[in-house]
């Protein structure tokens, strides 16, 4: 019998990638290739739609090289993507109408204080459970339609389209500008600020306020079910899931049940918890977003609580102060101290996300004395994402009423073990690393297989999981809350609240 594979096309902010799973979820090849990231001006970041799909087109033939397969081996492929980076392209033609706006950006940022004084938070929570953001697509949309002439009654005619990247990768694999399928799903859907987080549909209302017309959006279909065949690379293969990289990531973590939740640690991090069929409305700075829809089942969701600067925060000080030459030193450095010496940086270098949404947050370094080395620093900078992570594991364990029992963890920083140690310490509760470290190809692979039946259901994904490593609290409890508090007082401080103590300033409008 000929063995058969799934193919995952993991569509990340800095790369491409495309891997192939057999039944046991074991990595069997994978081929990547970095896009060049775009700068035009501060704040500003942007991608090559078409450098992306180009990509992809060298990768695929790559990964069935490297893995001795035949197109026609491959069972399914499912499609993660990194979120809310916003495209728009031409119908006829399939070209796009400029770069890809990326999740990173900040342009629409007076447009977001805008939305936030008026009509104000509670108008956009109440229909799809995210707050006002730079964050979010459809800011984008709106502003694009306010400087590019002609490009909002275009829309309106049906001549342009948006997607986020799945969209553009499904379309262009599936025929393109001859009868490419335009189509999404809730996980990515549910990010734009247009869909109604109940009912999974685009809501009217949120549509009229941006001026975003039905004509040029996707058609919304659940995470795991057949789509189509690909006309291009992989003809007549079908294309079976689509999920946005973190919710590919908590399936991958098989975090399937209520409680269960997994943080991916990459350029930014990203923690969800499963609610299970319960929408939760987060009250503490959290997003409620759509963590998975299998076909004929009920919506399942999840607390989000994205964190902006984790791993850049390392990149920055690497590149930037020239500290370290490889990233891993950085844990080596660390290790020469044996605390942080009183010193805290909050990395703000786009505001801060989650609990906190605030777009004017800037990074502090506080606590800086004589005695403070370049080991105290290092430790500081791994701290940050540590103290950061508390943050929003006490926003979720207060959404929820569901008191995390465990983290599971992937990503890129996962390979620091003294990270790993002070997330146990700061958390208060294991953290633990799975044996397959590409949880968002595997979420997209496990989720395409489920659709395609190569796999019979998930308690057979659930077997599939097996831990490598294991990370065990070893904090004294006083000092872990104090430590706490003294970071939050630093956040104080990059919010712009604290200008010496006891004295609270307003926002500045």
């Amino acid at each position: 019998m000929v063995e058969r594979y799934v193919m995952s096309i993991d569509q990340g902010t800095t790369s491409t990638r495309c891997i192939l799973f057999d039944l046991r979820g074991r990595l069997c090849a994978v081929a990547q290739r970095e896009h060049q990231q775009h700068f035009p001006r501060p704040g500003w970041v942007e991608h090559d739609a078409v450098e992306i799909w180009r990509n992809l087109q060298r990768i695929v033939p790559e990964a069935l090289a490297g893995a001795g397969v035949d197109p026609a081996q491959i069972a399914a492929i499912g499609i993660a993507n990194q979120r809310e980076t916003t495209v728009l392209w031409d119908r006829r033609t399939g070209a796009p109408l400029g770069r890809a706006i990326v999740w990173q950006d900040t342009r629409t940022a007076p447009l977001v204080d805008e939305l936030r004084d008026r009509p104000g938070d509670e108008f956009f929570l109440d229909r799809c459970g995210l707050p006002p953001s730079t964050y979010f697509s459809a800011p984008r949309i709106r502003w694009l339609f306010d400087r590019v002439e002609g490009l909002e009654q275009r829309a309106r005619d049906g001549e342009v389209l948006f997607g986020t990247m799945e969209s553009w990768l499904i379309w262009n694999l599936t025929g393109g500008a001859d009868g490419g399928l335009h189509i999404t799903d809730p996980t990515n859907a549910s990010r734009t600020m247009l869909v109604n987080i109940r009912t999974l549909t685009w809501d009217p209302e949120l549509m009229d306020f941006f001026g975003v017309p039905r004509e040029m959006l996707p058609e919304i279909r659940s995470s795991a079910e057949s789509y189509g065949e690909a006309r291009a690379l992989l003809p007549g293969v079908h294309i079976t899931a689509a999920l946005g990289d973190q919710q590919a990531a908590l399936f991958g973590q098989t975090c399937f049940s209520p409680g269960e939740a997994k943080c991916t640690y990459g350029t930014g991090s990203f923690l969800l918890m499963n609610t299970g069929t319960d929408l939760v409305r987060s009250r503490n700075g959290l997003l409620t977003t759509v963590a998975y829809k299998i076909a004929g089942q009920p919506t399942v969701y999840a607390l989000e609580g994205p964190m902006a600067v984790t791993g850049s925060l390392v990149q920055w000080f690497r590149d930037r102060l020239g500290m370290i030459s490889t990233a891993p030193e950085i844990e080596t450095l660390a290790r020469t101290v044996e605390d942080n010496g009183g010193c805290y940086i909050v990395p703000a270098f786009s505001g801060l996300f989650a609990p906190h949404w605030r777009s004017d947050a800037r990074g502090v370094v506080v606590g800086l004395t004589s005695y403070i080395t370049k080991g105290h620093l290092a430790r500081a900078v791994l701290e940050a994402t540590a103290w950061q992570t508390r943050e929003v594991v006490d926003a979720v364990n207060a959404d929820s009423g569901l008191a995390l029992k465990q983290l599971k963890v992937d990503g890129g920083m996962t390979s620091d073990n003294l990270l790993m140690q002070m997330l146990a310490d700061v958390l208060d509760v294991p953290v633990v690393r799975p044996l397959v470290a590409e949880t968002v190809s595997l979420g997209a692979a496990y989720a395409a297989g489920l659709a395609a039946g190569y796999w019979p259901d998930m308690e057979v994904l659930r077997r599939n999981w097996h831990r490598a490593a294991q990370w065990l609290p070893d904090m004294d409890p006083e000092r872990r809350e104090w430590e706490y508090e003294s970071w939050r007082r630093a956040v104080q401080r990059s919010l712009g609240w604290i200008r010496s103590p006891g004295e609270r300033v307003e926002r500045p409008r």
